[in-house]
């Protein structure tokens, strides 16, 4: 019997100075907007809303997939603008940050409308947080998507008849 020679294990070159490297052995910055909103997330909601909290609900995404996206928000009677938006997501850190980023874009200043939300881009999310991983883009957009989706909702429930 052949005796087996012992197998050489190359040591690989670790990379310095990234907060993540990816699969490919591309490294992953992320600004300190990203790390503060992923560590210390503003406007989620780790219980189940009670009825009425809110006006409307949407979710995207798949745990399959990997993202999923869950928003809610309440729009102030008078002003018609979202007084509160809460999320949860079982995503990433850029999903977090994105959506956690989000959720303050909308509610500052005594919130925005529906429409003015509506209108706020994944790009100008990115912005505000100092960019992401060209390969975390996608994680802007669930944002964006959720939001939307509540907003369908909010129609189905409200639209005049």
């Amino acid at each position: 019997m052949k005796k087996k020679k012992p197998q050489k294990i190359e040591k690989k070159e670790e990379k310095k100075g990234a907060d993540v490297v990816g699969r490919g052995g591309d490294d992953w910055y992320y600004s300190d907007v990203v790390k503060e909103h992923f560590f210390n997330p503003k406007n989620i909601l780790l219980d189940e809303p009670k009825e009425g909290d809110f006006d409307a609900e949407g979710e995207v995404g798949s745990v399959a997939c990997g993202d999923v996206m869950k928003m809610w928000f309440k729009l102030d009677p008078e002003t018609k603008k979202i007084k509160k938006l809460k999320w949860r997501t079982w995503g990433c850190a850029s999903a977090i940050a994105s959506t956690s980023v989000f959720s303050e874009m909308v509610t500052e200043k005594g919130g925005m409308t529906i429409k003015e939300a509506l209108a706020i881009t994944p790009q100008e999310i990115m912005a505000r947080l100092g960019g992401l991983p060209m390969i975390k883009v996608h994680c802007s957009v669930l944002a964006d998507q959720a939001f939307k989706k509540a907003v369908e909702d909010y129609e189905s429930k409200y639209k005049e008849k």
